[in-house]
């Protein structure tokens, strides 16, 4: 068999396609970048058109020759395809071209690997790695099957290797699922107290290198890793955002989706992108000189879904429309949109602000649209509570909703400061407690 332990950065990419693909261009450039964020150096690339995908290599039988013979052209050590790949097509193209075979989603599971830095980074990523690699232990090992037992010194329970690795990657698993499990606890205890200081919370989202990196630092001088490739930034960063009409907020910067996230690394990072589920807000951020931007919107949108966030508001922000003002002209993009500007929504709300985060153009506008948005949406008051109405303090507190207390024989003096959304649903239907939230809530009610 081939080394395995050889690191392979020299590459053939296999560009799988269907008939009418209208983006067939568009995905093999993204796949071309996340190939050089991985750190490989392209040599050539085999396109495939697969209307019916081959049960043995994905691709055709005669194109899966075509590969080999541009591997052993080129000397390649890795071929690297755009498609999920099945663990037996993954196993029978490396027999075949005798170099290691990466799918995408194992391209992509790399490219985290590199980029994390944080302890809950690396504890996820991992365990994302070994969710697929577990469906992948057979592959590229002759010497697995074999059975322990029989000669003496060699005598055991009769469990094969590849058994045995299996069971050791399934306690990996499970150890890594508690740690993780911890990290996160914590990391819940940090948001909880970022809720107790009545601060409202933002969060960047949108597809990988739309800018939201730029964004976030013009934003709060954060000081984040910037780069023109995919997953430049894979940990989230939080920072003190100020100069809005409403006061403070926090803003967070997340990694960037795109499509075909392999399922295991959503689900492993779900800790780190709950800043986007937890937000009172998000800005989702799109490169406005994209002509795809209207679908990439819908890919990260079904991202939120999975991670149950499709239900938090969303601001959009347009930014590098310095890029539309430097190339031509489309009948899409007409010039109105290359100038800062914010779009409303029928009541006045602001739904949509374009910008230039390298430039700077149009930031104060976006601080505007915050600061009306995150003002609108948050209740600020004094609410007097009998002592009789524990149940409500406790739901009060425990949604970070109090930013001040006294108490007296007569019960609980309270300074409130929370979104709208958290206070309204707190009465949990009882008369009583929606009585007394009534005050409290009346005058949002009036002002919209």
């Amino acid at each position: 068999m081939f080394d395995r332990q050889k690191k392979g950065d020299r590459a053939v990419l296999v560009l799988p396609h269907s008939r009418g693909e209208g983006d067939a261009a568009r995905r093999a450039a993204e796949f071309a970048e996340l190939v050089v964020s991985a750190g490989a150096e392209v040599l050539g690339t085999v396109a495939a058109r697969v209307e019916d995908p081959n049960p043995r290599y994905y691709i055709g039988s005669g194109k899966a020759d075509e590969v080999a013979e541009a591997v052993r052209a080129l000397d390649a050590d890795v071929v690297l395809v755009d498609h999920l790949l099945t663990p037996v097509q993954e196993r029978n193209l490396e027999k075949l071209l005798n170099v290691r075979v990466v799918d995408r989603a194992g391209l992509i599971l790399d490219i985290f690997a590199q980029r994390a830095r944080s302890h809950e980074g690396k504890l996820e990523v991992e365990l994302a790695q070994l969710k697929h690699l577990a469906t992948r232990l057979v592959r590229g090992w002759t010497h697995l099957d074999t059975q322990r037992g029989g000669a003496i010194g060699n005598r055991g329970p009769g469990e094969t290797q590849l058994e045995t690795d299996r069971r050791l990657l399934g306690e990996r698993v499970k150890m890594l699922t508690r740690r993780l499990q911890k990290v996160q606890t914590q990391r819940g205890q940090q948001r909880r107290s970022r809720l107790r200081n009545t601060v409202p919370r933002v969060a960047l989202v949108g597809y990988t290198n739309a800018g939201k990196s730029t964004l976030f630092n013009a934003l709060t001088s954060g000081g984040v890793y910037v780069a023109d490739q995919l997953f430049a930034t894979l940990d989230p960063t939080v920072r003190k955002l100020e100069d809005l009409s409403c006061g403070p907020a926090v803003l967070a910067d997340t990694v960037g989706f795109i499509r075909e996230l392999p399922h295991d690394l959503v689900a492993a990072f779900r800790a780190t992108l709950a800043e986007a589920r937890d937000a009172d807000l998000l800005l989702h951020v799109s490169d406005a000189a994209d002509d795809e931007r209207e679908r990439l919107h819908g890919i990260v949108d079904n991202v939120l879904e999975e991670i149950d966030a499709g239900d938090v508001p969303q601001l959009h922000v347009m930014n590098k429309i310095d890029l539309i003002e430097a190339g031509p002209s489309r009948a899409d993009a007409p010039a109105a949109h290359a100038a800062p500007r914010i779009d409303r929504d029928a009541d006045g709300r602001p739904v949509r602000v374009w910008l230039s985060a390298a430039t700077g153009a149009g930031l104060d506008l976006l601080r505007q649209a915050l600061g009306e948005l995150l003002g609108g949406e948050r209740l600020q008051g004094a609410l007097q509570l009998p002592l009789s109405a524990g149940r409500l303090h406790a739901r009060l507190r425990a949604a970070g909703a109090i930013c001040g207390e006294t108490v007296d024989e007569h019960g609980w003096q309270l300074r409130i400061d929370a979104p709208r959304s958290v206070i309204a649903p707190l009465s949990g239907g009882d008369a009583t407690e929606m009585q007394l939230l009534r005050g409290l809530l009346a005058p949002a009610e009036q002002t919209g």
